[in-house]
């Protein structure tokens, strides 16, 4: 069952919308999101197209959080340009936002239906990279001999 937040954070659409208009010219840079951290200071970025893969405006933005010492994501959005509104992530952003963020909220939905939904609603029932990890950790070596 979908659970689903209230509040919409406004001001972090309009921060996407604003690099999307600005910052996201041509084939390369074609999608822009903003995430708030927990302290409330929002981060921005774009995404990084490329050929062979290149990462996403969500991932990109992890990063740059980081570079700036944000570390607890509260809520993201992204943004394409072009005026094509709210985009959800795709899904390899799920994944990798759910395994950095797990209480992540995100802002999904067309202008007239904007709503923040948890990760955990975008991807249910997914794997958990940080819990392999920690299982990883725990388990006693295979003896070879």
């Amino acid at each position: 069952m979908t659970t689903q937040t209230d509040r919409v954070d406004h001001e972090l659409i309009q921060a996407a919308t604003h690099i999307a208009a600005t910052r996201c010219q041509g084939d390369n840079h074609t999608m822009a999101a903003a995430a708030r951290a927990q302290d409330g200071r929002i981060v921005t970025a774009v995404n990084a197209y490329h050929f062979t893969g290149g990462p996403c405006a969500e991932l990109v933005v992890i990063g740059a959080a980081a570079a700036q010492g944000a570390y607890d994501l509260d809520t993201i959005v992204a943004v394409g340009d072009r005026d094509r509104g709210v985009v959800p992530p795709c899904g390899r952003c799920r994944q990798v936002l759910l395994d950095y963020f797990p209480t992540l909220k995100v802002i999904i939905g067309a202008s007239d239906s904007l709503r923040t939904v948890s990760i955990t609603d975008l991807l249910p029932e997914s794997y958990i990279w940080a819990d392999h990890q920690l299982d990883a950790e725990q388990s006693a070596p295979i003896s070879t001999s």
